[in-house]
């Protein structure tokens, strides 16, 4: 049996201050096999991005990290900066939920993609450029030379994704981290995002960790889901969305607004921290 690509053991992430420490994950583990994609989902504040920022290592200081997180069987966390630095940079790739947040507002689009494949791989500009056209046209950008020449503020939410996804796969990585990439996009660009990084994922063999909400969307696109509450990972398996099995996996499905009936009121999910507690003592028991 091959080695997974990623194994996240018993990770434990907490946030440690003068006056107290606040433990948000809670033992996380999952691994994810080589072109492989899973879905990571659950509420708003159930750890999903904190995981992804404890993979590549992008905790705040004061963050407090146990466990392990292995790529390719070697410890993410014994890394050392240049060897972090490779990681990051060609190892595994990040789209983030707002590109905006994430690109230089003052510098062209030519220059956010080929900055790295210049300057980290001593390849020639006008080779560099080349490659960053031949890849915006993959992924769906229109007259992608002159692209190169605009600015973030030129460019609609939508295709600024569409360049950072570019900017991801110039990189040629190994793993996809997608935290909520299509979030702050109108319906049909998300459609579009997520048709391009699912079918430039399965042309190259990547492997994917789909942060998101939409439990349909992660359905669709992931090999299997897992469910996060409270920091941890209450359930996980290709069986999730159709036979869930954890009580609060079962409310979150429940939860789901269906388009085929009308209702005056969503459903209210009843599992509580307590309820959560009281399940994992019974289980150690």
């Amino acid at each position: 049996m091959s080695q997974p690509l990623l194994e996240v053991d018993d990770l434990r992430a907490s946030l440690v201050t003068k006056y107290r420490r606040l433990d948000l994950l809670n033992g996380v583990s999952f691994t994810l096999d080589r072109g492989e994609a899973i879905g990571l989902v659950g509420e708003s504040g159930s750890g999903k991005s904190l995981t992804t920022r404890a993979i590549m290592r992008m905790l705040a200081t004061g963050f407090r990290t146990e466990g392990d997180i292995r790529f390719a069987g070697e410890s993410v966390l014994g890394m050392g900066r240049e060897r972090l630095r490779r990681f990051r940079g060609t190892d595994v790739g990040i789209i983030f939920q707002d590109p905006r947040a994430h690109v230089n507002p003052v510098h062209t689009v030519g220059d956010f993609l080929t900055e790295a494949l210049v300057r980290e791989r001593g390849i020639a500009r006008e080779d560099a450029e080349r490659r960053a056209v031949r890849l915006l046209d993959e992924v769906g950008v229109r007259h992608a030379e002159r692209r190169l020449r605009q600015y973030p503020h030129e460019l609609s939410g939508g295709l600024l994704q569409r360049v950072m996804i570019a900017s991801v796969l110039l990189a040629e990585p190994q793993l996809i981290l997608a935290d909520e990439p299509t979030t702050a996009l109108d319906v049909t660009a998300q459609s579009d995002v997520m048709a391009i990084i699912e079918e430039q994922r399965r042309a190259r063999g990547l492997s994917l960790l789909f942060i998101t909400h939409d439990l349909e969307l992660a359905n669709a696109c992931c090999d299997r889901l897992a469910v996060m509450y409270a920091g941890e990972i209450v359930e996980q398996g290709a069986h999730v969305y159709d036979a869930p099995t954890h009580p609060y996996t079962r409310e979150l499905m429940g939860a789901r607004p269906s388009i085929d009936e009308r209702l005056d009121r969503l459903p209210v999910l009843e599992y509580t921290p307590e309820i959560h507690e009281e399940l994992k003592v019974r289980a150690q028991a």
